[in-house]
Protein backbone atom coordinates (compact mmCIF):
# COMPACT_ATOMS: atom_id res chain seq x y z
CA UNK A 1 0.00 0.00 0.00
CA UNK A 2 1.47 3.09 -0.69
CA UNK A 3 2.11 6.15 1.42
CA UNK A 4 0.44 9.72 1.46
CA UNK A 5 2.12 12.39 -0.39
CA UNK A 6 1.31 15.98 -1.51
CA UNK A 7 -0.46 15.34 -4.92
CA UNK A 8 -1.67 19.54 -4.67
CA UNK A 9 0.54 20.26 -7.83
CA UNK A 10 -0.22 17.67 -10.02
CA UNK A 11 -3.81 17.65 -8.92
CA UNK A 12 -3.98 21.37 -10.22
CA UNK A 13 -2.80 20.28 -13.34
CA UNK A 14 -4.79 17.48 -13.79
CA UNK A 15 -8.14 19.13 -14.74
CA UNK A 16 -11.22 18.15 -16.73
CA UNK A 17 -14.62 18.27 -16.11
CA UNK A 18 -17.31 15.23 -17.91
CA UNK A 19 -20.43 16.64 -17.33
CA UNK A 20 -22.82 13.82 -18.95
CA UNK A 21 -23.04 10.40 -18.67
CA UNK A 22 -24.81 7.99 -21.38
CA UNK A 23 -28.00 6.53 -19.99
CA UNK A 24 -28.34 3.53 -22.86
CA UNK A 25 -25.84 1.33 -21.20
CA UNK A 26 -26.71 -1.85 -22.97
CA UNK A 27 -25.86 -0.57 -26.57
CA UNK A 28 -22.75 1.79 -25.02
CA UNK A 29 -20.94 -0.78 -23.29
CA UNK A 30 -20.63 -3.39 -26.26
CA UNK A 31 -18.72 -0.54 -28.34
CA UNK A 32 -17.25 1.08 -25.28
CA UNK A 33 -13.27 1.44 -25.36
CA UNK A 34 -11.15 -0.91 -24.66
CA UNK A 35 -9.01 1.04 -22.27
CA UNK A 36 -7.59 0.58 -18.54
CA UNK A 37 -10.15 2.75 -16.21
CA UNK A 38 -10.03 2.95 -12.14
CA UNK A 39 -12.95 1.66 -10.01
CA UNK A 40 -13.13 3.24 -6.43
CA UNK A 41 -15.78 1.43 -3.95
CA UNK A 42 -15.74 3.81 -0.71
CA UNK A 43 -17.42 1.63 2.09
CA UNK A 44 -17.66 3.04 5.76
CA UNK A 45 -14.74 1.08 6.72
CA UNK A 46 -12.42 0.96 3.71
CA UNK A 47 -11.41 2.51 0.30
CA UNK A 48 -10.89 0.12 -2.12
CA UNK A 49 -8.73 1.07 -5.95
CA UNK A 50 -7.72 -1.50 -8.47
CA UNK A 51 -7.10 -0.43 -12.11
CA UNK A 52 -10.07 -2.53 -14.18
CA UNK A 53 -9.06 -4.14 -18.09
CA UNK A 54 -12.26 -3.93 -20.84
CA UNK A 55 -12.59 -8.08 -19.94
CA UNK A 56 -12.95 -7.33 -15.73
CA UNK A 57 -9.22 -8.33 -15.06
CA UNK A 58 -7.86 -6.48 -11.99
CA UNK A 59 -4.80 -5.35 -13.15
CA UNK A 60 -3.50 -3.63 -9.97
CA UNK A 61 -5.67 -2.89 -6.15
CA UNK A 62 -4.99 -0.74 -3.90
CA UNK A 63 -6.64 -0.51 -0.21
CA UNK A 64 -6.84 2.10 2.59
CA UNK A 65 -9.32 2.67 5.55
CA UNK A 66 -11.78 4.87 5.07
CA UNK A 67 -11.20 8.59 7.10
CA UNK A 68 -12.98 9.17 9.74
CA UNK A 69 -16.97 10.04 9.18
CA UNK A 70 -16.14 12.87 11.64
CA UNK A 71 -13.91 14.76 9.11
CA UNK A 72 -14.65 16.79 6.45
CA UNK A 73 -15.79 15.33 3.21
CA UNK A 74 -12.90 16.65 1.66
CA UNK A 75 -10.71 14.22 3.67
CA UNK A 76 -12.46 11.25 1.84
CA UNK A 77 -11.94 13.18 -1.37
CA UNK A 78 -8.09 13.47 -0.94
CA UNK A 79 -8.02 9.82 0.08
CA UNK A 80 -9.64 8.96 -2.98
CA UNK A 81 -7.16 11.19 -5.40
CA UNK A 82 -4.16 9.89 -3.84
CA UNK A 83 -5.18 6.44 -4.94
CA UNK A 84 -5.96 7.37 -8.27
CA UNK A 85 -2.90 9.49 -8.58
CA UNK A 86 -1.14 6.65 -7.47
CA UNK A 87 -2.28 3.93 -9.70
CA UNK A 88 -1.61 6.38 -12.90
CA UNK A 89 2.05 6.54 -12.13
CA UNK A 90 2.02 2.73 -13.32
CA UNK A 91 -1.38 2.67 -15.79
CA UNK A 92 -2.39 4.64 -18.82
CA UNK A 93 -6.24 5.50 -17.13
CA UNK A 94 -9.23 6.98 -18.68
CA UNK A 95 -11.65 7.08 -16.69
CA UNK A 96 -11.81 6.81 -12.74
CA UNK A 97 -15.73 5.49 -11.54
CA UNK A 98 -16.59 5.38 -7.96
CA UNK A 99 -19.43 3.26 -6.47
CA UNK A 100 -20.27 4.67 -2.82
CA UNK A 101 -22.12 3.37 -0.10
CA UNK A 102 -24.99 6.21 -0.20
CA UNK A 103 -27.65 7.84 -1.50
CA UNK A 104 -26.60 9.17 -5.38
CA UNK A 105 -28.70 11.73 -7.20
CA UNK A 106 -30.06 10.81 -10.76
CA UNK A 107 -27.81 12.48 -12.43
CA UNK A 108 -24.89 10.29 -11.23
CA UNK A 109 -23.15 13.92 -9.94
CA UNK A 110 -23.85 13.99 -5.92
CA UNK A 111 -23.79 11.71 -3.17
CA UNK A 112 -27.02 12.83 -1.33
CA UNK A 113 -26.74 11.19 2.12
CA UNK A 114 -23.84 8.80 2.95
CA UNK A 115 -24.75 6.80 6.56
CA UNK A 116 -20.87 6.01 7.41
CA UNK A 117 -19.29 9.21 6.12
CA UNK A 118 -19.87 12.77 6.64
CA UNK A 119 -21.53 13.60 2.80
CA UNK A 120 -24.92 15.49 2.58
CA UNK A 121 -25.57 16.48 -0.96
CA UNK A 122 -21.89 16.08 -1.58
CA UNK A 123 -21.03 17.18 -5.75
CA UNK A 124 -18.69 13.93 -5.24
CA UNK A 125 -18.01 13.99 -9.43
CA UNK A 126 -17.22 17.72 -10.12
CA UNK A 127 -15.13 17.92 -7.00
CA UNK A 128 -13.08 14.76 -7.93
CA UNK A 129 -13.38 15.72 -11.45
CA UNK A 130 -11.52 18.77 -11.19
CA UNK A 131 -8.37 17.60 -9.39
CA UNK A 132 -7.74 14.57 -11.99
CA UNK A 133 -7.03 14.51 -15.59
CA UNK A 134 -9.95 11.93 -16.34
CA UNK A 135 -13.90 12.03 -16.48
CA UNK A 136 -15.18 10.81 -13.56
CA UNK A 137 -18.67 8.72 -12.99
CA UNK A 138 -20.34 7.87 -9.75
CA UNK A 139 -23.14 5.99 -8.89
CA UNK A 140 -24.23 3.37 -5.57
CA UNK A 141 -22.24 0.91 -4.82
CA UNK A 142 -24.99 -1.80 -5.22
CA UNK A 143 -25.35 -0.47 -8.32
CA UNK A 144 -22.00 -0.86 -9.35
CA UNK A 145 -21.54 -4.60 -7.86
CA UNK A 146 -25.04 -5.66 -9.53
CA UNK A 147 -23.32 -4.36 -12.97
CA UNK A 148 -19.73 -6.03 -12.61
CA UNK A 149 -22.29 -9.39 -11.90
CA UNK A 150 -24.44 -9.01 -14.77
CA UNK A 151 -20.85 -8.60 -16.83
CA UNK A 152 -18.77 -10.79 -15.50
CA UNK A 153 -20.17 -12.76 -12.99
CA UNK A 154 -23.10 -14.61 -11.84
CA UNK A 155 -25.74 -12.78 -13.93
CA UNK A 156 -24.28 -12.66 -17.43
CA UNK A 157 -26.88 -13.76 -19.86
CA UNK A 158 -29.82 -12.40 -17.99
CA UNK A 159 -31.74 -9.65 -18.94
CA UNK A 160 -33.99 -8.47 -16.17
CA UNK A 161 -31.51 -9.01 -12.83
CA UNK A 162 -32.05 -7.92 -9.09
CA UNK A 163 -28.99 -8.38 -6.72
CA UNK A 164 -28.97 -8.37 -2.87
CA UNK A 165 -26.11 -6.88 -1.14
CA UNK A 166 -26.14 -9.01 2.66
CA UNK A 167 -23.79 -6.74 4.66
CA UNK A 168 -24.13 -4.46 7.69
CA UNK A 169 -27.38 -4.03 6.51
CA UNK A 170 -29.12 -4.77 2.80
CA UNK A 171 -28.47 -3.31 -0.13
CA UNK A 172 -29.86 -4.01 -3.80
CA UNK A 173 -29.90 -3.17 -7.78
CA UNK A 174 -32.10 -3.71 -10.27
CA UNK A 175 -31.22 -4.18 -14.18
CA UNK A 176 -33.31 -4.57 -16.62
CA UNK A 177 -32.46 -5.02 -20.20
CA UNK A 178 -28.81 -4.56 -19.67
CA UNK A 179 -29.96 -0.92 -17.72
CA UNK A 180 -29.72 -0.25 -14.16
CA UNK A 181 -32.70 1.07 -12.81
CA UNK A 182 -32.24 3.94 -10.74
CA UNK A 183 -35.26 5.52 -10.89
CA UNK A 184 -36.69 8.87 -11.00
CA UNK A 185 -34.50 10.25 -7.96
CA UNK A 186 -31.71 7.56 -8.32
CA UNK A 187 -32.01 6.22 -5.00
CA UNK A 188 -34.14 2.85 -6.19
CA UNK A 189 -32.78 -0.53 -5.26
CA UNK A 190 -33.22 0.44 -1.21
CA UNK A 191 -34.53 -3.10 -0.56
CA UNK A 192 -32.97 -3.18 3.06
CA UNK A 193 -35.79 -0.81 4.00
CA UNK A 194 -39.52 -2.47 3.33
CA UNK A 195 -41.07 -3.19 6.36
CA UNK A 196 -41.45 -6.88 6.94
CA UNK A 197 -42.14 -6.82 10.82
CA UNK A 198 -44.97 -4.01 11.44
CA UNK A 199 -43.83 -2.57 14.94
CA UNK A 200 -41.16 -5.12 15.05
CA UNK A 201 -37.02 -4.40 15.51
CA UNK A 202 -36.15 -0.27 15.51
CA UNK A 203 -34.08 0.35 12.45
CA UNK A 204 -31.31 2.99 12.25
CA UNK A 205 -33.34 4.75 9.51
CA UNK A 206 -35.92 5.66 11.80
CA UNK A 207 -38.51 2.82 11.34
CA UNK A 208 -39.42 -0.49 12.80
CA UNK A 209 -39.25 -3.63 11.29
CA UNK A 210 -37.18 -3.22 8.75
CA UNK A 211 -35.83 -6.51 6.25
CA UNK A 212 -32.23 -5.70 7.42
CA UNK A 213 -33.39 -5.74 11.13
CA UNK A 214 -33.64 -9.72 10.12
CA UNK A 215 -31.29 -10.65 7.69
CA UNK A 216 -28.03 -9.05 7.55
CA UNK A 217 -24.65 -9.51 9.31
CA UNK A 218 -25.87 -6.95 12.08
CA UNK A 219 -29.02 -9.15 12.42
CA UNK A 220 -27.18 -12.29 12.48
CA UNK A 221 -24.29 -10.58 15.05
CA UNK A 222 -27.40 -8.97 17.20
CA UNK A 223 -28.77 -12.53 17.47
CA UNK A 224 -25.86 -14.24 18.38
CA UNK A 225 -24.77 -11.66 20.99
CA UNK A 226 -28.28 -11.82 22.93
CA UNK A 227 -27.67 -15.38 23.27
CA UNK A 228 -24.36 -15.65 24.40
CA UNK A 229 -25.70 -12.46 27.07
CA UNK A 230 -27.99 -14.54 28.63
CA UNK A 231 -25.19 -17.56 28.96
CA UNK A 232 -27.60 -19.99 26.81
CA UNK A 233 -26.43 -23.28 26.60
CA UNK A 234 -26.78 -23.24 22.81
CA UNK A 235 -24.13 -20.42 22.74
CA UNK A 236 -21.42 -21.90 24.76
CA UNK A 237 -19.70 -22.72 21.70
CA UNK A 238 -19.16 -19.60 20.40
CA UNK A 239 -18.67 -17.93 24.15
CA UNK A 240 -15.84 -20.76 24.52
CA UNK A 241 -14.35 -19.15 20.85
CA UNK A 242 -13.99 -15.70 22.17
CA UNK A 243 -13.00 -16.02 25.89
CA UNK A 244 -16.42 -14.63 27.25
CA UNK A 245 -15.58 -11.46 25.73
CA UNK A 246 -19.10 -11.13 23.43
CA UNK A 247 -18.04 -7.68 21.65
CA UNK A 248 -15.91 -10.14 20.21
CA UNK A 249 -18.68 -11.86 18.31
CA UNK A 250 -18.92 -11.15 14.67
CA UNK A 251 -20.47 -12.23 11.40
CA UNK A 252 -17.32 -14.03 9.53
CA UNK A 253 -16.34 -15.93 13.15
CA UNK A 254 -20.41 -16.89 12.76
CA UNK A 255 -19.87 -18.29 9.38
CA UNK A 256 -16.59 -19.79 10.32
CA UNK A 257 -18.35 -21.85 13.31
CA UNK A 258 -21.10 -22.83 11.09
CA UNK A 259 -19.24 -24.67 9.03
CA UNK A 260 -17.53 -26.28 11.76
CA UNK A 261 -20.42 -27.84 12.64
CA UNK A 262 -21.73 -25.64 15.67
CA UNK A 263 -25.94 -26.01 15.68
CA UNK A 264 -26.32 -22.47 17.05
CA UNK A 265 -24.64 -20.51 14.74
CA UNK A 266 -26.37 -22.96 11.61
CA UNK A 267 -29.63 -22.34 13.28
CA UNK A 268 -28.63 -18.31 12.96
CA UNK A 269 -27.34 -18.57 9.31
CA UNK A 270 -30.67 -20.86 8.68
CA UNK A 271 -32.78 -17.72 10.23
CA UNK A 272 -31.27 -15.07 8.40
CA UNK A 273 -31.38 -17.18 4.98
CA UNK A 274 -35.09 -17.83 5.92
CA UNK A 275 -35.64 -14.24 6.41
CA UNK A 276 -33.95 -13.74 3.12
CA UNK A 277 -36.04 -15.72 1.23
CA UNK A 278 -39.54 -13.92 2.60
CA UNK A 279 -38.04 -10.80 1.52
CA UNK A 280 -36.80 -12.34 -2.21
CA UNK A 281 -40.18 -13.42 -2.44
CA UNK A 282 -41.99 -9.98 -2.16
CA UNK A 283 -39.46 -8.43 -4.17
CA UNK A 284 -40.41 -11.48 -7.48
CA UNK A 285 -43.96 -10.29 -6.66
CA UNK A 286 -43.06 -6.95 -7.67
CA UNK A 287 -40.22 -6.98 -9.64
CA UNK A 288 -40.12 -10.36 -11.52
CA UNK A 289 -37.02 -10.87 -12.23
CA UNK A 290 -35.05 -13.89 -14.23
CA UNK A 291 -32.43 -14.02 -11.47
CA UNK A 292 -31.71 -13.05 -7.97
CA UNK A 293 -27.75 -12.16 -7.22
CA UNK A 294 -26.85 -12.64 -3.32
CA UNK A 295 -23.69 -10.90 -2.68
CA UNK A 296 -21.96 -8.91 -0.12
CA UNK A 297 -20.14 -10.22 3.14
CA UNK A 298 -23.01 -12.48 4.48
CA UNK A 299 -23.01 -14.64 1.30
CA UNK A 300 -19.93 -15.85 2.22
CA UNK A 301 -21.62 -18.56 4.51
CA UNK A 302 -22.77 -20.07 1.15
CA UNK A 303 -25.48 -23.00 1.14
CA UNK A 304 -25.79 -22.54 4.94
CA UNK A 305 -27.15 -18.91 3.72
CA UNK A 306 -28.39 -19.65 0.43
CA UNK A 307 -30.13 -22.63 0.97
CA UNK A 308 -32.54 -22.10 3.10
CA UNK A 309 -33.22 -18.63 1.27
CA UNK A 310 -34.38 -21.12 -1.65
CA UNK A 311 -36.59 -23.38 0.13
CA UNK A 312 -38.23 -19.81 2.21
CA UNK A 313 -38.44 -18.26 -1.35
CA UNK A 314 -40.47 -21.42 -2.88
CA UNK A 315 -43.00 -21.61 0.24
CA UNK A 316 -43.64 -17.78 -0.07
CA UNK A 317 -43.91 -17.04 -3.25
CA UNK A 318 -47.05 -15.47 -4.73
CA UNK A 319 -48.68 -17.83 -7.35
CA UNK A 320 -46.04 -20.60 -6.71
CA UNK A 321 -46.64 -23.81 -8.57
CA UNK A 322 -48.11 -21.96 -11.52
CA UNK A 323 -45.42 -19.49 -12.04
CA UNK A 324 -41.47 -19.61 -13.49
CA UNK A 325 -39.31 -19.13 -10.59
CA UNK A 326 -36.56 -17.09 -10.55
CA UNK A 327 -32.52 -18.18 -10.33
CA UNK A 328 -30.84 -17.81 -7.10
CA UNK A 329 -27.54 -17.55 -7.20
CA UNK A 330 -24.79 -16.55 -5.14
CA UNK A 331 -22.20 -13.70 -6.54
CA UNK A 332 -18.94 -14.85 -8.33
CA UNK A 333 -16.88 -11.68 -7.89
CA UNK A 334 -16.90 -11.34 -4.27
CA UNK A 335 -15.80 -8.14 -2.44
CA UNK A 336 -14.29 -6.71 -5.66
CA UNK A 337 -17.50 -6.24 -7.48
CA UNK A 338 -18.17 -2.78 -6.88
CA UNK A 339 -14.73 -1.97 -7.66
CA UNK A 340 -14.99 -3.83 -10.77
CA UNK A 341 -18.30 -2.82 -11.62
CA UNK A 342 -17.63 1.37 -11.27
CA UNK A 343 -14.36 0.41 -13.32
CA UNK A 344 -16.99 -0.80 -16.64
CA UNK A 345 -19.14 2.04 -15.79
CA UNK A 346 -16.62 4.48 -16.05
CA UNK A 347 -15.61 3.33 -19.61
CA UNK A 348 -18.50 4.21 -21.34
CA UNK A 349 -17.29 7.66 -19.54
CA UNK A 350 -14.01 7.18 -21.45
CA UNK A 351 -15.72 6.85 -24.46
CA UNK A 352 -16.94 10.19 -25.09
CA UNK A 353 -13.73 11.67 -23.34
CA UNK A 354 -11.68 10.32 -25.69
CA UNK A 355 -14.21 11.33 -28.49
CA UNK A 356 -14.16 14.64 -27.10
CA UNK A 357 -9.84 14.28 -27.44
CA UNK A 358 -10.18 13.28 -31.02
CA UNK A 359 -12.33 16.14 -32.16
CA UNK A 360 -10.01 18.65 -30.02
CA UNK A 361 -6.70 16.98 -32.24
CA UNK A 362 -8.49 16.61 -35.23
CA UNK A 363 -9.37 20.10 -34.87
CA UNK A 364 -6.00 21.60 -34.09
CA UNK A 365 -4.56 19.73 -37.10
CA UNK A 366 -7.14 21.38 -39.54
CA UNK A 367 -5.58 24.93 -37.94
CA UNK A 368 -2.02 23.28 -38.34
CA UNK A 369 -2.55 22.78 -41.92
CA UNK A 370 -4.40 25.84 -42.59
CA UNK A 371 -1.28 27.85 -40.74
CA UNK A 372 0.72 25.87 -42.48
CA UNK A 373 -0.49 26.47 -45.91
CA UNK A 374 -0.80 30.30 -45.20
CA UNK A 375 2.99 30.48 -43.98
CA UNK A 376 3.95 28.55 -47.45
CA UNK A 377 1.98 31.35 -49.49
CA UNK A 378 3.88 34.00 -47.63
CA UNK A 379 7.76 33.04 -48.10
CA UNK A 380 6.51 31.51 -51.65
CA UNK A 381 5.26 35.51 -52.29
CA UNK A 382 8.48 37.15 -50.20
CA UNK A 383 10.41 34.58 -52.70
CA UNK A 384 8.46 35.86 -55.86
CA UNK A 385 9.10 39.41 -54.74
CA UNK A 386 13.05 38.91 -53.61
CA UNK A 387 13.59 37.34 -57.40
Amino acid sequence: MSTYRDFTHRGSARATVLRTVGTRERRSHLTAPRVPTVGIDIGGTKVMAGVVDADGNILEQLRTETPDKSKSPKVVEDTIVELVLDLSDRHDVHAVGIGAAGWVDADRSKVLFAPHLAWRDEPLRDALASRLVVPVMVDNDANTAAWAEWRFGAGRGEDHLVMITLGTGIGGAILEDGQVKRGKYGVAGEFGHMQVVPGGHRCPCGNRGCWEQYSSGNALVREAKELAAADSPVAHGIIERVKGNIPDITGPLITELAREGDAMCVELLQDIGQWLGVGIANLAAALDPSCFVIGGGVSAADDLLIGPARDAFKRHLTGRGYRPEARIAKAQLGPEAGMVGAADLARLVARRFRRANRRRVERYERYAQIYDQAASTIRNTRSTRTS
